[in-house]
């Protein structure tokens, strides 16, 4: 078939779905039900080529005008504007466009391998396509814009609050790991649910140090954990303030019993 030496020619691989499986092909099964509602329902042509002229002219508006909700209200052919084309002319390098300062909150984000950006501790799905490359990120009007190269790639509702837009881009912010307060450390080893025991209380640390020695100390009503002079947790106390000396007297933690002992 002429389709599939076209496809032979331009190294795509044609992939056949089981017969009588509609499930199987969920994006032309919709396409289907938007041509016949806006297209041929309650439509008669005079003729096949009438016909034909109509759907090629429904195809052009589909493709380059329609808005569609599923890629950010945009027309199809907006997708395309991030094909890298080669041109024969000779670019300025220093005669490019000053681009304009945006007006909205932006911040920028690199893509992970499953096609998703993070936004104060929000995800959001881009496109796996896109992993590993930068895109920008702008919140206006309870939305989320993520662009590539001044393409809008994907539109999400905003999952955090307004007044929250500022803080958008903390990550870019924080260059060294905050350090505990000063005050009397203990050490403790992290049991297999992930937390330490301090005055009869056990205090989270992560499932991450599970079996490694770390710090507690006690900073005003806190509890602080940290490994390596780096702040881990901070947690309000809930320990018992009368058990709380014996503790700190204690920097090792409860010794192990003897067999001894047990005997």
């Amino acid at each position: 078939m002429a389709f599939d030496r076209l496809c032979q020619h331009n190294g795509i691989r044609h992939l056949l779905t089981a017969p009588y499986s509609p499930t199987t092909t969920g994006k032309i099964e919709r396409l289907h039900k938007t041509m016949r509602k806006e297209l041929f329902d309650g439509r008669r042509f005079a003729s096949i080529e009438h016909a034909r002229a109509q759907l090629d002219a429904w195809v052009v508006h589909y493709n380059h005008e329609r808005e569609h909700q599923g890629i950010g209200d945009v027309a199809p052919i907006r997708r395309f504007e991030l094909l890298e084309r080669s041109s024969a002319e000779v670019l300025d390098p220093d005669a490019g466009e000053q681009q304009p300062t945006p007006t909205a909150p932006t911040v920028a984000r690199r893509v992970d391998r499953a096609g998703r950006i993070s936004i104060l501790k929000h995800r959001y799905h881009v496109g796996r396509h896109l992993a590993g490359q930068a895109v920008r990120v702008e919140s206006a009007d309870g939305l989320l814009h993520v662009t590539r190269d001044g393409v809008l790639v994907a539109t999400h509702a905003r999952r955090h609050l307004a007044e929250d837009d500022d803080r958008m881009d903390r990550r870019t912010k924080a260059a060294r790991p905050a350090r505990p307060t000063t005050g009397d450390e203990v050490l403790r080893k992290v049991d297999p649910s992930g937390s330490v025991s301090f005055a009869g209380t056990t205090y989270r640390a992560g499932n991450r140090y599970i079996g490694h020695v770390v710090g507690v100390r006690v900073v005003g009503d806190t509890v602080q954990i940290t490994q390596h002079g780096v702040l881990l947790r901070t947690h309000r106390a809930r320990h018992d303030k009368l058990k709380e000396l014996g503790a700190l007297n204690n920097p090792g933690g409860r010794p192990r019993r003897s067999t001894q002992d047990v005997a």
